[in-house]
């Protein structure tokens, strides 16, 4: 009886699995693709509300408060930007690989990528937390944020490891075509969230310390929901007594993964690097430039949410040698994003100053976010392509152009433009970077894409 029962869970699987690869390779694009992408735009959506739902229920007037979140949400880019290298290295393998039928391997990937991603998150969250005052320093907190930036980070930098296993495991989920049980998860925690930052920060009235207590519980339990639901139906199952690193599975982790380490870490260094500028200028400026990153990064989730739907379609239909339907997705995408992005950057510009003023009630960080924000939604709708163009190089294993593409708009092109415009236009220029970082990147990411998609047959 025992055997039967396994043989017949067995064949259950494997017609899930038949069915799934049918769907992935089969199904009309512009169908599978807005099917594919609402999971993951709710995804980043709610993981960004973690960090709006504490500025929200914090005293908007207070600027220490408002900035120290601000410089917390570079360290959470940050570790999010590496839990993305585990959790896109092994789950564009697992997408393949899925599409080429091998799904032992993918099991195996998928529980290198996890428990890797764990171990270093522990060593990542332990130094940081022995470290703070360093740590903080280093990400441009000015001195008088530092003492209400230091209650709220030592409360992520605890949470770091499930922080970073919760993006692993839906990012995985993601790219096997469980889109929506990795949604579940992460909204799973931010649901929490929300309920237990009124209760820690107005009820027991413990201020910015409650944010951070309230966060880090919700990433826990959200961490917690993921690993129980990864295995469920034709998930993949994270098991211990699959972890078998070999030389050829770490490879392939890693040169799938540096494209998305130097896109989401470049952004991280970026935030760095302006909040170490704009503290020369005063708090008011690093409040400002705290509330423009969060604004522009929600905008910006969305449009990432909705490449990662391609990603698995891209993944799927390049590993079964589909060509055609990866170039039809991927045109579809450019069409969407645009069209999206042009409407934001219009409703941005014109109702920038409601917008700003929903983060702070000050005068002078409003005037100057206000300035920001309308640069960076002129050049909007040309970071549509940027950021697919990227994904879509990242898909097809053009690592070294994908690497390149990932490090230009937050990297190679922002810092430097940063220290420049900064010397010769001071605010001015500091407020017009992201802007002219976004032009330069698209260029050269068009460039490289249409080199490489002409060539795909």
């Amino acid at each position: 009886k025992s055997l039967y029962y396994y043989f017949r869970r067995k064949i259950l699987k494997e017609e899930l699995l038949d069915n799934k690869h049918h769907k992935m390779t089969t199904t009309p694009v512009k169908k599978l693709i807005l099917a594919m992408s609402w999971p993951p735009i709710i995804c980043m959506l709610v993981s960004t509300a973690y960090n709006l739902t504490d500025t929200f229920t914090m005293d908007n007037a207070n600027i220490a408060d408002t900035g120290a979140i601000g410089i917390v949400f570079a360290y959470m880019t940050m570790i999010q930007a590496v839990a993305f290298f585990f959790g896109h290295g092994s789950g564009n393998f697992i997408s393949r690989s899925l599409g080429r039928k091998d799904r032992e391997n993918a099991k195996i990937v998928a529980v290198l990528g996890l428990y890797l991603a764990l171990i270093t998150g522990i060593i990542i969250g332990a130094v940081s937390f022995i470290f703070c005052d360093r740590v903080l320093i280093l990400l441009g907190c000015t001195n008088s944020i530092l003492p209400e930036a230091r209650i709220y980070f030592k409360y992520i930098a605890a949470a770091t490891p499930f922080i970073m296993g919760s993006f692993v495991i839906s990012n995985q989920m993601r790219l096997q075509g469980n889109g929506r049980y990795g949604m579940t998860g992460i909204a799973s925690g931010v649901i929490l969230n929300m309920i237990l930052d009124p209760v820690f920060i107005l009820g027991m009235k413990k201020g910015i310390a409650g944010a951070g207590l309230a966060t880090m519980i919700s990433q826990i339990f959200g961490f917690v929901i993921l690993m129980i639901i990864s295995g469920k139906k034709d998930g993949l199952v994270l098991s211990l007594k699959f972890f078998k690193p070999t030389k050829a599975r770490l490879y392939e982790i890693y040169a799938a993964g540096i494209p998305s380490l130097m896109r989401q870490g470049f952004s991280s260094v970026a935030a760095i690097c302006i909040n170490n500028v704009a503290s020369g200028y005063g708090d008011e400026m690093v409040a400002a430039i705290s509330v423009v990153t969060r604004i522009t990064f929600f905008t910006n989730s969305i449009l990432m949410g909705f490449g990662q739907g391609f990603q698995p379609i891209c993944g799927f239909n390049f590993g079964a040698r589909l060509y055609q339907r990866v170039k039809n997705a991927f045109w579809y995408c450019v069409k969407i994003a645009l069209i999206f992005m042009c409407v934001m950057g219009v409703v941005g510009f014109i109702f920038a100053h409601g917008i700003v003023a929903f983060f702070s009630e000050d005068v002078k960080i409003i005037e100057t976010a206000v300035i920001a924000l309308r640069f960076q939604c002129l050049s909007a709708p040309l970071v549509g392509f940027a950021i697919l163009g990227n994904m879509y190089l990242q898909n097809i294993s053009k690592t070294i152009s994908a690497v390149f593409t990932a490090m230009t708009r937050q990297g190679i092109l922002f810092i430097p433009v940063l220290y420049m415009l900064n010397h010769f236009f001071g605010i001015t220029g500091v407020l017009i970077t992201q802007m002219v970082a976004d032009i330069c990147a698209f260029i050269i990411t068009l460039f490289c894409t249409l080199k490489y998609i002409n060539k795909t047959d």
